[in-house]
């Protein structure tokens, strides 16, 4: 396996974005805007095919209109906050409509599709130095602002009488967010991408019982479900996309018995410890 070019520089893409997309999946869940990554994973296949119909890296044409439906459902959220789930509702289906037209108009239906449950061979030197940028990026990001993202997770408001920017924190994240999500589309593919932003948080929830043992065990379970997902997609010829989010939802099945067993022993969930 590690003989061959494109599965080192996959590999390496994965080692990346095993541990960054958990990052950004605890803020959003922390955030109560999991579906957000639905809606940009959905967003970012339109973004695809204007790359392959433009001639250009898909994945720069993914970045491009996952950054665009972001702000836009966050600007949507803002100004109808009664409505948050209805904006990110909105937005997908605008991006599920133009990907369905520019569909049509790609130059080889076979490569869009390899974008829809992600592909093992398709990172690129490109790929492997972006994600390398957008682990260093987010990974700084998350431990500078640890602090005004617990707050701000907390009680927006609160966070805004203690003087920390929350605007301007969300938009980085928003940002990131897009970025990221366009970023797995080749790996994890389009359609699951939402899937690795929220399930390691979901078992990281079930299992541990601190704020800061969250990150750790969603960075962790990130990594091994991204890694073990690709090695069994090179040794059984199937999707890397599912093949791993396979393995999560084994995990995540698996997380939940323990968190019964336990609740039923001690009598409280371990996710209220941190709720607390």
């Amino acid at each position: 396996m590690f003989e061959f070019a494109f599965m080192r520089r996959t590999l390496l893409v994965g080692l990346f974005l095993g541990i960054t997309i958990p990052l950004i999946g605890i803020i959003m869940v922390n955030r109560k805007t999991s579906m957000m990554g639905d809606a940009l994973s959905h967003t970012a296949l339109a973004g695809v095919a204007l790359g392959l119909i433009l001639g250009i890296n898909p994945s720069l044409g993914a970045v491009f209109v996952c950054i665009i439906s972001a702000f836009s459902i966050e600007a949507l959220r803002h100004r109808f906050p009664q409505y948050g789930d209805m904006a990110t509702a909105v937005i997908m289906s605008i991006g599920l409509g133009f990907a369905s037209i520019l569909s049509d108009f790609t130059p080889g239906g076979n490569t869009l599709e390899s974008y829809l449950f992600g592909s093992i061979s398709a990172s690129s030197s490109g790929d492997v130095i972006a994600a390398l940028v957008l682990f260093a990026v987010v990974s700084l990001a998350t431990i500078f602002l640890y602090s005004p993202l617990l707050t701000i997770s907390m009680d927006s408001n609160l966070a805004r009488l203690d003087g920390i920017p929350v605007v301007s924190i969300n938009s980085i994240f928003t940002l990131l967010t897009a970025i990221t999500v366009a970023l797995s589309a080749k790996t994890v593919g389009v359609l699951l991408v939402s899937s690795l932003l929220v399930i390691p948080v979901a078992c990281a929830l079930f299992t541990v019982k601190s704020y800061k043992q969250m990150y750790w065990a969603a960075m962790g379970l990130g990594l091994i479900f991204m890694m073990l997902g690709l090695t069994l997609s090179w040794h059984f010829e199937i999707k890397p996309g599912g093949a791993i989010i396979l393995l999560a939802t084994v995990t995540l099945l698996l997380s939940a018995l323990v968190a019964k067993i336990r609740r039923d022993r001690y009598g409280a969930s371990i996710a209220d410890n941190i709720a607390s």
